[in-house]
């Protein structure tokens, strides 16, 4: 993390969407390093507002925007080092219901920002996505996807600039909003029963501090046109809602919760993946993440592409949370009693 931290010091960094749940645990992560200033861009006003009385810092800049205005996005850019886009649409069933509003910020909000980014010279660029984006089924992973591309592809136009913009993928982070740990806890303390779409769900999960220091590594790694996949362990959702019954059974102490099964929402995975097999051909990877190249240079010698020491060719054909060994139950409350407070 000292490599990190050195790397980090008196850059003018930009988070999108940073008054949400991933953004602003960069933001908390970010100030240790001593940055110059860190522009916090959110469409929420009060959370802009929380974020910045709760840090109590100088460093912050709060600005109230939109990715979809790009008039906004240039004067947010101007003078920034570093961007990190978390700014998007992320629920599954809301973006289904309203498909366009899914497209206007995460497709041309993703867009708007990068030409943005390119315009002004930025340093680096990291655009957060999701396991959703892999092989996707519904409107949101489509979304992500494209906005994956977007950024990958990027690369091969920006003429001569130098930024260099790549894709952190991972999947669910504990106890973030709109996360199944809120929702399950919310339940519980409203005497109701848990429930889940179907007993056999699979997941991946993740500390959010863990996703936002390798977050931070990644966009210190990255060259451009990488996916940076973080690995993560895998729980099957039944596992979880009995844990946290047992988490939280103080609560109710006279009533028998159960977990009821209600079906899956539209959209709605059984399982998630992480990497397909085709980009598993370009992919390598070390303790904590794996690196996907860009598929371009497997096909031209114009641009040489080391890989990071410590960096071995992977021989995982296909990282999914089927074929991902799951934690017992035990490994599941060592993991969130960790990271969620009682």
């Amino acid at each position: 993390m000292e490599n990190i931290r050195d790397y980090y010091k008196k850059k003018v960094i930009l988070v999108t969407g940073g008054a949400g749940s991933i953004g602003s645990q960069l933001v908390k992560e970010l100030i240790k390093f001593n940055p110059k200033s860190i522009r916090v861009l959110d469409n929420n006003e009060t959370g802009l507002f929380d974020l910045e009385r709760n840090l109590n810092t100088n460093l912050i800049r709060p600005f109230i925007g939109d990715i979809r205005d790009k008039e906004r996005l240039k004067r947010a850019v101007e003078g920034v080092d570093i961007v990190f886009h978390a700014a998007a649409l992320k629920h599954v069933p809301l973006c289904e219901y309203n498909p366009f509003e899914a497209i206007k910020t995460n497709v041309i909000g993703t867009q708007n920002l990068i030409e943005v980014s390119i315009d002004e010279n930025v340093e680096k660029f990291i655009t957060i996505s999701t396991d959703k984006a892999v092989n996707p089924i519904n409107v949101m992973g489509a979304t992500k996807l494209l906005s994956e591309r977007l950024t990958i592809s990027s690369n091969y136009y920006k003429g001569e600039k130098s930024t260099a913009l790549s894709c952190v993928r991972f999947g669910n982070v504990l106890d973030t909003r709109g996360s199944v740990i809120p929702i399950f806890r919310d339940q519980l303390q409203n005497g109701s029963d848990i429930t889940i779409t179907d007993p056999e769900m699979t997941r991946f999960i993740m500390k959010i501090s863990d996703s936002t220091n390798l977050i931070l590594k990644s966009a210190k790694l990255a060259r451009g046109g990488e996916i940076f996949i973080l690995k993560m362990p895998v729980v099957k959702i039944s596992d979880l809602a009995e844990v946290m019954i047992e988490k939280y059974k103080y609560l109710n102490t006279d009533k028998k919760f159960d977990v009821k099964i209600i079906g899956k929402r539209m959209g709605e995975k059984l399982y998630e993946e992480l990497m397909t097999e085709e980009e598993s051909k370009n992919a390598y990877e070390d303790k904590y993440m794996f690196i996907v190249k860009p598929p371009i240079i497997e096909i031209t010698a114009e641009t040489n592409y080391d890989i990071p020491k410590n960096f071995k060719k992977t021989d995982i054909k296909n990282y999914n949370s089927k074929n991902t060994q799951l934690l017992d139950k035990e490994e599941i409350k060592n993991l969130i009693d960790d990271s969620i407070p009682k």
